[in-house]
């Protein structure tokens, strides 16, 4: 398996963060291509590359581009700025940064070693959707990055790609950097938006969705911190190129994120439709001594899978056959010493704890899910436990306001489903493995 190193190809460079590095690596050409397109053609080439939205759904972002009405005004000399015409509200792109879900950790990386690469891309997203204002979303804890993409965003100013007529086109665009306040929650796009304004973070009812009535009831466009980032490869190289990598329908390269009991934790940019055998062969394998478990492959959102998937093609189509979600390619990988009932139990509270409570069944589901885990970890739980965790779950996934509920009931219904023998064992004076067991050994390189 070769990887394919486009995002990350120069990750460990001195410096890699700064302009002139950027400029180096063809830094900003694909923005004086995009700017020399008109901007429906920008999204038709980005439709046409086949590029799904990296966040976790896998959307097509050229196809969420399009949604956005495009007015025109009756002046013919308008390329972007100002074309809604008369009367017509402004558009707005919002790149989601808020990564805060257990076991996904590739955006933050991103943003530390290469911020110019999602600088240009939003400057071309906005340019397509004719935007006049971006903002990036990010995650308030995250303190480097957020002082990182600021000092990105300036050095971008005083170069002249963002601000009054970006390089000499006509066209004007603002780049906000807005630290939010740690609510998971607020990584759904609707509650995004609401942070945005000022307000708490909860999901909206939806229709209207972003592209009608998004940020301050404007056409909006929300994008994860990869696609957006993944853009000014796409203009550069063209669609024959992109489309060279990955699969029929999920095209390109994306970055996998292994975690856990793995020999040589980290990113690795691969096509779309490799393997997990594949990445552990290029990550050393699990740790020396053990073998695998089970698996998450795309976060903790995201139903486990276990040693027999270990081909299963790694794009949007194969993995949903296999029973899970690609989500965000947060490959948290579990060895044998793994109590999977705990491992899940944490998972639970961490959902119950970010529930926004805006509707009942996460709210509530959520809540007496911790408490069932509780009991079947200290012992004192029963059969109808384990039953009663299917019939709350049951009531969550597909039942709640936003897909937070979904990812609390998702991990839940997959690891009964696999390890039901491992929950029954819990009936039996609690927890069978020793809670320090995972804790003796630590793999070499971890923490790197």
């Amino acid at each position: 398996m070769t990887l394919t190193p486009v995002l990350s190809s120069y990750w460990d460079q001195p410096s890699s963060w700064t302009l002139d590095t950027y400029r180096r690596h063809d830094g900003y050409q694909a923005l004086d291509k995009a700017l020399s397109m008109a901007p429906d053609d920008v999204i038709v080439l980005v439709k046409d590359s086949g590029l799904r939205g990296r966040g976790g759904a896998g959307f097509p972002t050229g196809q969420k581009w399009s949604f956005i009405p495009q007015e025109r005004s009756p002046r013919s000399d308008q390329k972007a700025q100002g074309d809604e015409g008369a009367g017509a509200k402004p558009h707005y792109l919002v790149i989601n940064a808020d990564e805060s879900e257990p076991g996904t950790c590739k955006d933050m990386p991103l943003m530390m070693a290469t911020p110019h690469v999602l600088i240009e891309g939003a400057i071309i997203a906005a340019y397509a959707i004719r935007a006049r204002h971006a903002f990036i979303y990010v995650r308030g804890e995250v303190v480097p990055v957020l002082r990182r993409l600021q000092v990105a965003v300036a050095e971008a100013y005083d170069a002249g790609y963002l601000g009054k007529n970006v390089g000499g086109s006509g066209f004007d665009v603002d780049l906000i950097v807005h630290a939010g306040a740690g609510a998971y929650i607020c990584g759904e796009e609707t509650a995004l938006l609401d942070s945005l304004e000022g307000r708490r973070g909860q999901p909206r009812l939806r229709p209207p969705f972003p592209a009608v009535a998004g940020l301050y009831a404007c056409p909006t466009v929300v994008n994860n911190v990869e696609s957006i980032a993944s853009v000014p490869a796409v203009v550069r190289g063209g669609v024959d190129w992109f489309k060279s990598m990955g699969s029929e329908k999920s095209p390109g390269f994306t970055l996998y994120s292994l975690s856990g009991h793995v020999t040589r934790p980290g990113q690795y940019e691969a096509p779309l439709g490799v393997t997990l055998r594949e990445l552990l062969d290029c990550a050393g394998g699990i740790r020396a001594g053990h073998e695998l478990k089970f698996w998450t492959p795309g976060g903790s959102s995201t139903p486990l899978l276990t040693a027999e998937h270990l081909d299963v093609p790694l794009d949007y189509e194969n993995v949903a056959k296999a029973g899970s979600m690609l989500g965000t390619k947060a490959l948290q990988i579990f060895d044998e010493t793994t109590c999977v009932v705990r491992a899940v139990r944490r998972w639970t509270q961490f959902y119950a704890h970010e529930s926004c409570g805006k509707c009942t069944p996460c709210r509530e589901g959520t809540y007496w899910l911790a408490q069932i885990y509780a009991r079947l970890e200290e012992g004192s739980g029963g059969q109808a436990d384990i039953d009663k965790l299917l019939d709350i779950s049951d009531a969550i996934n597909g039942k709640s306001f936003c897909a937070l509920g979904d990812g609390a009931a998702s991990p839940i219904l997959s690891s009964v489903k696999h390890f039901r023998d491992e929950y029954l064992a819990h009936l039996d004076g609690g927890c069978p493995f020793d809670p320090y067991a995972s804790m003796l050994e630590v793999p070499e390189g971890a923490g790197v």
